[in-house]
């Protein structure tokens, strides 16, 4: 007796992955997509801040000459500091909304944890 399995091995960086046929229902369930770029910046907003709060630099002006960045890029990424705790913690397990990305974000958002989650979901 032999048994047939139609399956695809793909390369995807640099990982190999199993594919089930086409028109199949997949065997094993998605991992999440971690945006990179939005946890980049969601731990440059936390470094930054502590930075500023613990007092190695006394303004956003000095933090951005350090950093050797634009003054109104570092305010704006600071401000992913006032999200939602339930948010980041969902950014960072790549459990947020595709709809959740980083430049409507840098654009503003409600400060209210409340409103924020209502937005985003």
């Amino acid at each position: 007796m032999t048994i047939r399995i139609p399956l695809a091995v793909r390369r995807r960086g640099g990982r190999k992955l199993v594919l089930a046929p086409a028109g199949e229902e997949p065997w094993a369930p998605q991992r999440p997509q971690v945006d990179k770029t939005l946890c980049r910046a969601l731990v440059l907003a936390f470094r930054w801040k502590h930075l500023l709060d613990e007092g190695t630099f006394g303004t956003i002006s000095e933090l951005a000459a350090a950093e050797r960045m634009n003054v109104s890029y570092v305010a704006h990424v600071l401000r992913l500091t006032l999200l939602a705790p339930e948010l980041v913690e969902a950014i960072l397990d790549g459990r947020h909304p595709k709809t959740l990305q980083l430049q409507p974000l840098m654009r503003g958002f409600p400060v209210e944890w409340g409103k924020q989650c209502e937005v985003f979901r």
